[in-house]
């Protein structure tokens, strides 16, 4: 199967290239690295870059995951209308937590990717929902500081309490999940989202 991944930040193509060749042999996975995405929906909300994402997609013809949190409901809304299926990389994630237990704490990197999350998690029946930036994470990441960014995302998620899954909003933040010590499931997106998008299915 060929899927098209639709990123905002190259540092993702690495990672789910890695992601294919272990778990999807056989899978070619053909990436989009389009950064002004993301620019452009956290200055204006991501209903502010639907076009751009539409032209984009428009000339894809097969399936597509966005690997975006930020623009990735206005990706998935896009489908009926560009005739193909489009995934949010994050679907999959957010129906485990559901599955996992009633109180879920979202961990982002960026406030823009909060809003999109916690209305994911509801769709997929979430009810008891928190969410938190990670302070100075993204000025981490924008550094290319991969390994304090996973840290400060790891310590966050340490220091959450009360819940009975956390939820790494950001596919760049799946890194920090083996470094994290609390035992409460810390779950992120790349894997689960791959997985489902290969498998044609939401939840995979």
């Amino acid at each position: 199967m060929t899927l098209v991944l639709l990123h905002t930040a190259a540092s993702h193509v690495p990672v789910f290239d890695a992601l294919g060749e272990r778990e999807h042999p056989g899978a070619v996975l053909r990436h989009l690295v389009r950064p002004g995405l993301l620019e452009r929906a956290r200055a204006a909300g991501p209903e502010a870059v639907r076009a751009e994402v539409r032209e984009v997609l428009a000339g894809v013809g097969g399936p597509v995951l966005v690997t975006c949190s930020t623009i990735g409901g206005v990706a998935e809304s896009l489908a009926a209308e560009l005739g193909h299926p489009v995934l949010r990389v994050d679907r999959a994630m957010a129906a485990r937590a559901v599955e996992t237990g009633p109180r879920i704490v979202v961990l982002a990197a960026l406030e823009s990717t909060l809003g999109p999350s916690v209305e994911l998690l509801g769709e997929e029946g979430a009810g008891d929902v928190r969410s938190l930036v990670v302070p100075g994470a993204w000025e981490l990441f924008e550094a290319g500081d991969e390994g304090g960014y996973l840290r400060a995302v790891a310590a966050a998620a340490d220091g959450v309490t009360g819940a009975d899954v956390i939820v790494l909003a950001q596919a760049s933040m799946a890194g920090a999940v083996p470094l994290v010590r609390t035992r409460i499931p810390v779950l992120a997106s790349p894997a689960l989202g791959l997985a489902a998008a290969l498998a044609g299915g939401r939840t995979g």
